[in-house]
């Protein structure tokens, strides 16, 4: 459908009159959307959403990212107009109208105008979300390639829908040769629906991640330069282990090669040390989960991981990968009189397991805890190890699977520490909502801290000043950490974490707002590794002071945490 009937100054072009010799720039542009068939509310309501798209989220944006944010954003702002557009004529029993000369020119003007005028106090904005997350901006940059990549993705999801709707229209027509015409329309819409959702959830998607998976399958058989098979009996892989080094996967062969040793725990601590313990099961070393939790169990049992004074279990992320800063800083922390186990579940990318492999976390998350509890709680009371649980980002989530509530982790170990939570967390989930009164969702209370503590600065666990006794469990998460705060609540839903005093580096600018907020914290899950740490989903350096407040060691000082601190956040 055209964006309106022809003006009187497009008329006198299409004859060959003056006008045709120099058409003004409205009427360029008026030509150039009527070509492209655009209706004009649909217009007017993609400025206003390409414009909110600009206004400042959890971090800054690179153009690339804000230019598909602006993209999508506008499409969407389209397709509202559009059907807004159609409610009103519908309400009024009209037909389309075409919309007058003054009307068109104020459409082009103002728009032009808005979004000139939101892409400066973008750049604006974006300044000061890189000084909050400690990165370098790149205005000059935002503002030349976030304009035409928007454009781009909002042309290719505007040329989309209209695919979806010229088969829709098809069907219909097809079905209207035996049914009547407003059932055959009905139809066609169901009818096409249901393809287009088998196809990307089912056969398509299949296909997708089966070849995805098969890509990062090849990259597990590499090992990263510098890691070399342990000669150690402590490690898994070694001569003496019962897991192959050659199955273990890149990350599986990282974490075993890798780690601080008893001199250099030695040395930063200035107390006396023990040299770590790790064991490991990769997808290559068992076909099932809890076969490969099972075996990691018997590994670390072969280890001597059960006379250790403290045993820690950790739910990898990914690849399998185990977060170097976590792991080194609890064997740092514990002075090497620790073993630590973990496993692979997934041969996908973080980010993609974060969207896809939630159920295998899960089931890695719960096999490999009550593998080593089966075992460790048949030892005499006197002689088990105090028994740890780390998790970070999605695997956080698989860490949690093993418990059923907030004294369940109390009776069953000693402490844990859970970083970067996502918001499907079912038990983070319950934590935060059932807070204390008058607590921040960032950094919320739970029952007076009594087990449960949160902090946004691993130092300062709230209540801040307060012993914790007993067994302790600290979840360690960024007011600006996108990996936390995303749910498919923000589309229509202010979240409270924007709604009370916010966190120190969320963009005091920031607003919600239905729909573009969504899209704005899913673009932030992209650039949720890039800041600096202590910002967005990068936590390095700050395991330190968090097994601090977990282990709570005798006669550990803050000087001792700062080195480690400092040593840690030079992990990759």
């Amino acid at each position: 459908m055209p964006f309106t009937s022809p003006s009187p100054a497009a008329a006198v072009v299409e004859e060959g009159g003056p006008a045709a010799e120099s058409p003004g720039l409205i009427d360029r542009i008026g030509g150039l959307v009527r070509r492209c068939h655009l209706l004009p509310a649909g217009v007017a309501f993609a400025v206003l959403f390409v414009c909110l798209s600009l206004t400042p989220s959890l971090l800054p944006r690179p153009p690339l990212f804000q230019g598909i944010v602006s993209g999508a954003a506008g499409a969407s702002g389209y397709g509202f107009g559009v059907f807004v557009a159609w409610c009103w004529r519908g309400l009024r029993d009209t037909q389309r109208e075409p919309w007058p000369g003054w009307a068109r020119s104020v459409l082009l003007v103002g728009s032009a105008a808005a979004l000139v005028t939101s892409l400066v106090l973008g750049v604006r904005w974006q300044d000061e979300a890189h000084r909050l997350a400690g990165t370098e901006a790149t205005p000059v940059a935002y503002a030349l390639l976030a304009p035409p990549v928007a454009l781009l993705v909002a042309a290719a999801l505007l040329a989309l829908a209209r695919g979806v709707r010229a088969v829709t229209r098809r069907a219909a027509g097809l079905l209207e040769r035996r049914l009547k015409p407003s059932v055959a329309r009905v139809l066609g819409v169901v009818l096409v629906g249901i393809v287009a959702w088998s196809l990307v959830s089912g056969v398509a998607g299949d296909a997708g991640l089966r070849a995805l998976d098969a890509s990062f399958a090849i990259r597990d058989l590499e090992t990263p330069s510098g890691v070399v098979r342990p000669t150690t009996a402590l490690r898994s892989g070694s001569e003496q282990s019962l897991v192959e080094w050659d199955s273990l996967g890149r990350e599986g062969r990282t974490f075993v090669g890798r780690g601080p040793t008893a001199d250099e725990i030695a040395e930063l601590t200035g107390r006396p040390a023990m040299e770590p313990i790790r064991a490991y099961a990769g997808l290559g070393n068992a076909e099932d989960a809890e076969d490969r939790a099972a075996l990691a169990v018997d590994d670390l049992e072969r280890a001597g991981g059960f006379d250790r004074q403290h045993l820690l279990v950790v739910t990898t992320t990914g690849t399998g990968w185990v977060e170097p800063s976590a792991a080194s800083g609890f064997e740092y922390v514990t002075g090497g009189d620790s073993a630590i186990v973990g496993m692979q579940y997934s041969h996908l990318a973080s980010w993609l397991s974060f969207l896809v492999d939630a159920a295998r976390a899960r089931e890695a998350g719960r096999a490999l805890f009550d593998a080593v509890y089966e075992r460790w709680s048949v030892l005499p009371l006197d002689d088990r190890p105090e028994l740890y649980v780390f998790g970070e980002s999605l695997g956080s989530f698989g860490a949690e699977e093993a418990f059923s509530g907030e004294f369940d982790m109390n009776n069953r170990t000693s402490g844990a520490l859970l970083v970067g939570p996502p918001n499907f967390n079912p038990l983070y989930r319950s934590f935060i909502d059932d807070r204390d009164p008058g607590s921040r969702e960032v950094e919320p209370v739970y029952r007076g801290g009594r087990i449960i503590r949160f902090t946004t600065r691993a130092e300062r666990p709230q209540p801040e000043g307060e012993l914790w006794p007993g067994s302790r469990v600290l979840y360690l998460q960024h007011a600006s950490d996108p990996v936390t705060w995303w749910s498919t609540d923000l589309l229509l839903t202010r979240p409270d974490w924007l709604e009370e005093t916010r966190g120190d580096d969320i963009p005091g600018s920031m607003r919600w707002m239905p729909f573009v907020t969504f899209l704005q914290v899913s673009a932030d899950l992209a650039g949720a590794f890039s800041t600096q740490p202590a910002h967005g989903h990068n936590f390095s350096g700050e395991h330190a002071a968090g097994w601090v407040n977990v282990v709570q060691p005798e006669g550990w000082t803050q000087d001792i945490t700062e080195r480690l601190r400092q040593e840690l956040a030079r992990y990759p």
